[in-house]
């Protein structure tokens, strides 16, 4: 999540740079001779010093439908700054020694980007491997996935709604009302929801995680095959985060995931949308001011609507059969011909996801437009959305 800065200059092509040799006395005739040369071969050479179209630089939007290389190649780009903290070794120690796969990150990191391997296997040494994370994971991932439950929802939102959270974000906002003015007005996107999204993930810094990200990371990216390639490529881009940002890698702590700061910012995220809001000249999620502007902006970056509606609560005017989720898409006029029915205005005319709310003793329905899909960007669920957006509307009622 990140404002748009002046591009760089690119670098010069090696054949366009002056010649390297000292200049040296020499007849008129010949420095006429030479100069003439010159002319034609800078004339012939002008191609090659022209930028090529694969520099130029993208809009900020465009980052939103990159993979997460993109980010590290970013990062990859950025004046490297020398690494913080006093790590050197010859070879790996600690929790992590002898894991060949490791090491051979190491010495990508440094053919790659630049970084001292007797740092990084320093750095290492010092990881520590969290078993209480794979146990944790190797339970979740033995749960069955199926259809939400009767009461699903229920429960789920009384994790949120609740003035723990809504206490707190009236609170946080009238702290930080000028910050988040400034955001709404910058990236378009209503302060409520910015205050939804991180009452939902740290209750406004309330908890932001105690485990460092360093192993965190390390851990899931060498001892978690499942999704051992992601939390790798998390951790390259929370070194080169680190770097960039001057950091111990070793200092920063968040979730067992390794995500960080009052928005719960993965590293790859960090490096793309993350954003310098008070102007300090440093991007930190544990700020809040900085948070504020990088919700706003990863929100921006993944396609909200200002002035559009998230949901729309239906009627059910018979059994619907029709199947739901977040990824559904229906046109309206499918919608009720199935059955269900708009219980306010919808002049939406899009594509719309079908949205099914399990309460306790009874189901509903809504529609999920455009903007719910954004929420779910953050979150790939329908309850954290809805209670993102309900706590949104409840926050938002006390102001």
């Amino acid at each position: 999540m990140t404002t748009r800065r002046p591009s760089r200059p690119l670098v010069s092509d090696p054949a366009c740079k002056p010649s390297p040799y000292p200049s040296s006395p020499c007849s008129a005739f010949l420095r006429g001779l030479l100069l003439a040369l010159g002319a034609a071969l800078l004339a012939l050479g002008l191609s090659a010093c022209g930028p090529s179209t694969g520099g130029i630089a993208q809009p900020a939007h465009a980052y939103a439908s990159r993979s997460d290389q993109s980010a590290t190649n970013n990062a990859a780009q950025a004046p490297q700054r020398r690494s913080v903290g006093r790590y050197h070794a010859q070879h790996i120690t600690g929790d992590f020694a002898n894991y060949a796969r490791l090491e051979q990150f190491v010495n990508q990191m440094a053919a790659k980007h630049g970084f001292e391997r007797e740092y990084l296997l320093g750095l290492f040494s010092q990881a520590k491997r969290k078993d209480w994370t794979l146990n944790y994971l190797a339970k979740s991932d033995q749960t069955i996935k199926g259809k939400p439950a009767v009461g699903g929802w229920t429960r789920y939102r009384s994790q949120f709604l609740d003035e723990r959270h809504i206490g707190a974000g009236v609170d946080f906002a009238r702290r930080h009302r000028a910050t988040l003015q400034r955001a709404s007005r910058q990236y378009g996107v209503p302060e409520e929801y910015i205050l939804g999204i991180l009452a939902v993930e740290t209750t406004f810094g309330g908890f932001v995680g105690n485990h460092r990200v360093l192993d965190a990371l390390t851990t899931l990216g060498f001892d978690y095959a499942r999704r051992g390639d992601y939390f790798r490529g998390e951790l390259e881009n929370f070194l080169l985060m680190a770097r960039s940002e001057g950091l111990d890698p070793a200092a920063p702590k968040g979730s067992f995931a390794g995500a960080m700061g009052l928005g719960q910012f993965m590293p790859s995220s960090f490096l793309k949308w993350a954003v310098d809001f008070n102007g300090d000249g440093r991007r930190d999620l544990w700020n809040p001011e900085d948070a504020i502007g990088s919700v706003a902006n990863y929100f921006a970056q993944h396609g909200w609507q200002a002035g559009r509606p998230v949901v729309t609560p239906l009627q059910a005017k018979s059994p619907i059969t029709l199947e739901t989720g977040i990824n559904t898409r229906y046109t309206l006029a499918a919608l009720q011909q199935a059955g269900l029915q708009p219980t306010g205005s919808c002049s939406d005319q899009g594509q719309l996801s079908l949205l099914l709310l399990r309460h306790q003793s009874y189901d509903q329905y809504l529609i999920g437009h455009a903007n719910f899909y954004t929420i779910t960007r953050y979150n790939n669920s329908a309850y954290y959305s809805m209670a993102v957006h309900e706590l949104a509307q409840s926050i938002k009622r006390r102001l």
